[in-house]
């Protein structure tokens, strides 16, 4: 079987694919959601002898306000705390920042043809998805609404 056919079999017994999409610049491009309500995309370039795994997360509004409305060290902090941690799970990443405030980050790992098995391919997605979840943690941990008794909220419903 090719590479494509065995990472769409894959990605189908474990019910991640919700699409298969045309990309002129990849061989092939699936869009999968790992775990429920989390897309993420599997996408293998053309010309290149790896996959791509990929997750794009935009911060919502809400949070953006928080962080525009934090003191200059307190954005500072947290971008340097968010590149650390980040670092720290081994993958790629790249963070959109405009006046040191957070406005989206992605996350990504490749895996080389040469050690592509399924094992690696779900250990890779779980490892992209934690390191966005690592993410939207520290953005949930620094920049809070305070609720009704002043404490602060662990809503997760800010994020896109």
């Amino acid at each position: 079987m090719s590479i494509e056919e065995n990472v769409k079999q894959w990605l189908s017994e474990e019910d991640f694919i919700r699409e298969v999409r045309y990309d002129e610049n990849a061989d092939f491009h699936f869009i999968i959601e790992f775990p429920k309500d989390n897309i993420m995309e599997v996408i293998k370039p053309k010309g290149k002898d790896f996959i791509l795994i990929a997750c794009a997360t935009k911060v919502a509004q809400e949070h953006l306000n928080l962080m525009k409305n934090a003191d200059a060290l307190t954005k500072k902090d947290f971008i340097m705390a968010l590149n650390f941690s980040l670092n720290s799970y081994l993958v790629d990443f790249e963070l959109r920042v405009v006046q040191d405030i957070l406005q989206q980050f992605v996350v990504t790992d490749q895996i080389f043809e040469d050690g592509l098995t399924k094992h690696e391919l779900i250990k890779t997605i779980k490892r992209v998805f934690k390191a966005k979840l690592q993410c939207v943690w520290l953005i949930d941990q620094k920049f809070t609404r305070p609720n009704i008794t002043g404490t602060s909220s662990n809503e997760n419903d800010m994020f896109i």
